[in-house]
């Protein structure tokens, strides 16, 4: 009890930490990104619109193809705050701080020091994939906080296995199903099972309520599923449709190194402290033994799970909590004992800084400044149609577009010099508490680096801009159309608040309901597209210059920006903004 109120102390400044990084700027920039983000974000906005909380719709059709919880969740941000980017990240955000703060509760009760639950959730606050992916609307995020909520009433239940843990561990399970589809609930339930394996303890599930554990599950997870199915009879309404798994093998595993960097050092050392008889099912543990073992299977069916089934690169995001905190637990017993370790990684880290700042600096400072009004997409290599992933679209960058990032270079530069070389030399006097902070604020100032250049390369991988700066020209009535899929520019759907068409034949996320008889005519061909741009309306056509289809008339381009551009059958009336 006392560790737990020293832990406590920790508090105000992960909060702070959380404010600046998670609450402030990063919720109203960048605009949200064509694909996953915007299409969950233009479902709970018909959702709020429409008022029907069973069946998601986009662009008008039933779609199943973003999970209920966080449609809802977002769908009541809007009522609350309105129709906005910040309104749309805002649960995303505060799931974030909950995660942060069950990290710190559970490390302090699995290492029985408070020390390992600030730096648990120190290492989660600053982690990279954690931050970017609590700024995209993808489920994973959400997914990692239930699983990490379950597996907290689990560790409690093995001390006292009350009520209140197994109603706990229940309802997150169902929260986890309803974001993520079968992983959000079955992942902590085997982590679970194999934990009273190894510990030969399967005794602890008959004295933990199981009917209660059942009964909790089946109300939270099955009414929204019995609704949708009788709602939608005829349409699939599984949620969380699982997408083709694309990273290579080794470059999946490697996400999970780099979205923890630089933490993924001690995180390493932590693993390393396991022992071959923490898996033999004679030994006795106690609990901290105890504890590495649960975050070991933590881990490690997370990563197999979604190496097998799911395999992106935000993927990890719920294997990230166990790693971390194997990291913290490393990080606090070297407080109390420097290791020869931590020196080495320091200088490491001080090295390898170094040569990136340096990197850094050349590159902001040879490159050429285009100044800060150009289209982003004349300065790269663009590789259209070749994207599987996001972090696919850094190989569309040039020398000639380091000058667009030069802010963010010299920020990045600044932050990782002074950053290591604190560390090193606080590391080397012993101060590790100090040396650790000081890694910390290096990291916070990279992420702000970041999301300074993700919002310079937004026009790249949104349409928003697009859709910002036509809205002014486009009526009711008018024709708004995609030539591609509707995912490839979802976010024109979320800024013009007006139904879109495409010219494709049914494929995608919308091609499944768009087969409804009540569905809207969202697909068009190109008879359909050649009648309409002849006709008294006026079209508004998404597409690109090297794509761009045979048009029966005059053609008149009304936006472009981010190798994409508007053409429309009439000229710009003077509303749009190009």
């Amino acid at each position: 009890m006392n560790s737990l109120r020293t832990a406590k102390r920790f508090v105000f400044p992960l909060l702070g930490l959380w404010v600046l990084l998670y609450a402030s700027f990063s919720l109203v920039k960048p605009p949200l990104l064509d694909g996953p983000d915007s299409l969950q974000a233009e479902a709970a906005r018909e959702m709020a619109s429409s008022g029907d909380w069973i069946t998601p719709h986009l662009d008008g059709v039933r779609s199943f193809a973003v999970p209920p919880l966080p449609t809802w969740l977002i769908a009541a941000s809007f009522r609350v705050f309105g129709v906005t980017d910040w309104a749309a990240r805002l649960p995303l955000a505060f799931a974030a701080l909950a995660l942060f703060l069950l990290a710190l509760s559970l490390a302090s009760r699995m290492c029985l020091t408070p020390v390992a639950g600030f730096y648990g959730a120190l290492i989660l606050l600053t982690s990279s994939g954690i931050f970017l992916f609590a700024h995209l609307l993808f489920p994973h995020l959400l997914c990692t906080l239930w699983i990490t909520a379950a597996l907290f009433y689990f560790w409690r239940s093995l001390r006292t296995p009350t009520l209140r843990t197994a109603i706990g561990f229940a309802l997150t399970c169902a929260l986890g199903s309803l974001t993520m589809g079968i992983a959000g609930a079955l992942l902590p339930v085997l982590i679970a099972l194999l934990f009273l394996f190894f510990t030969r303890n399967f005794a602890h599930l008959r004295r933990w309520h199981p009917a209660v554990i059942i009964l909790v599950f089946c109300a939270a997870a099955l009414p929204w599923r019995i609704l949708a199915h009788y709602a939608n009879p005829h349409h699939p309404y599984l949620s969380a449709i699982p997408r083709p798994a694309t990273t290579p093998l080794l470059l999946f595993w490697d996400f999970l190194l780099l979205w923890l960097a630089p933490w993924t050092f001690f995180s390493l050392a932590g693993l390393s402290r396991l022992s071959r008889g923490l898996f033999n099912r004679t030994a006795h543990l106690d609990c901290r033994k105890q504890g590495l073992l649960l975050l070991t299977l933590w881990l490690g069916v997370t990563v197999v799970w979604f190496s097998i089934f799911q395999r992106h690169e935000f993927s990890l995001l719920p294997a990230l909590p166990p790693f971390a905190i194997l990291g913290a637990t490393w990080l606090a017993a070297e407080e109390a004992a420097p290791s020869r370790y931590g020196r080495v990684v320091a200088w490491v880290l001080f090295v390898a800084g170094l040569i990136k700042a340096v990197t850094a600096v050349v590159l902001a400072l040879r490159a050429p400044f285009p100044g800060f009004a150009v289209d982003i997409a004349t300065l790269l290599h663009l590789h259209p149609g070749q994207h599987q992933q996001f972090f696919d679209y850094l190989s569309d960058l040039t020398f000639a577009s380091m000058g667009a990032f030069r802010i963010p270079l010299l920020i990045f530069a600044a932050a990782v010099a002074v950053g290591v070389t604190a560390n090193l030399i606080l590391r080397l006097r012993g101060k590790a508490r100090l040396a650790n902070c000081f890694l910390a604020g290096m990291m916070a100032f990279v992420l702000i680096a970041a999301h300074i250049a993700l919002n310079t390369f937004s026009p790249v991988f949104s349409s928003a801009i697009l859709a910002l700066a036509i809205r002014p020209e486009v009526e009711q009535g008018d024709a708004v159309i995609i030539d591609g899929r509707y995912e490839d520019a979802s976010a024109l759907g979320f800024y013009l608040r007006q139904p879109i068409q495409i010219l494709s034949t049914p494929a995608g996320d919308l091609a499944p309901g768009s087969l409804a008889t009540d569905a809207p005519p969202v697909f068009v061909d190109h008879d359909a597209l050649a009648k309409l741009w002849d006709g008294p309306g006026r079209v508004f056509l998404w597409t690109s210059p090297e794509s761009m289809p045979q048009l029966p008339g005059e053609s008149y381009v009304i936006a472009r920006d981010g190798g994409r551009e508007i053409v429309s059958n009439e000229p710009n009336n003077g509303g749009a903004t190009f």
